[in-house]
């Protein structure tokens, strides 16, 4: 069974974990093998214990019952965070009134509607706080930026950051109004 719950922080080593892992994955060829070998689980914690004990939304995905080996307690397969937008606009076009963070699920937990459902509730505590509208960054490369768009995610904007000292390119995904990422993230699959 997999549930989605808001985060706390005695989670924060285990979605430093996923973070760790969903980019070692997703990011071989993108971004530097060494930079990827150099994160750090604990120092992805405490970002996200900080960012769970601040006002960004963290949303888990736990895995229970016969989802995981019999004596193990609920394990976190995934997660996403979500705050009001960083920037609300790119070379004078408006992005959006929210944001999702970031998004990961682990391999293994992937095609089972995990990412709808975290992304799901982003939006749905994006919208309960007042915003209309959401965004996200992905890595242009990203294998999985498919996600996005059968989401019904519009690219609007493309910009460069950096990761590891190196320029790599990022497409901006927006949903105007919020209800479409709503309407097209099932509550439950």
């Amino acid at each position: 069974m997999i549930s989605i719950r808001r985060a706390r922080p005695a989670d924060a080593v285990a979605i430093g974990a996923v973070h760790v892992a969903a980019w070692r994955s997703a990011y071989p060829g993108i971004l530097p093998d060494a930079f990827l070998a150099r994160l750090s689980v604990p120092r992805q914690a405490a970002h996200y214990d900080s960012a769970i004990r601040s006002s960004t939304a963290v949303f888990v995905a736990c895995a229970s019952g016969p989802d995981v080996p019999t004596g193990t307690g609920p394990r976190v397969v995934g997660f996403c965070t979500a705050a009001p937008a960083r920037t609300t606009e790119i070379s004078g076009q408006a992005l959006a009134e929210g944001e999702v963070e970031t998004l990961y699920v682990l391999d293994d937990w992937r095609d089972r509607g995990i990412g709808r459902r975290l992304i799901r509730a982003a939006g749905s505590h994006l919208a309960e706080a007042g915003c209309r509208s959401i965004y996200l960054w992905v890595l242009r490369d990203n294998p999985s930026r498919w996600f996005y768009q059968r989401l019904g995610g519009k690219p609007v904007a493309e910009a460069m950051t950096h990761v590891a000292g190196r320029p790599v390119a990022q497409t901006a995904f927006v949903w105007n109004p919020i209800e479409r990422l709503l309407a097209n993230a099932p509550q439950s699959t």
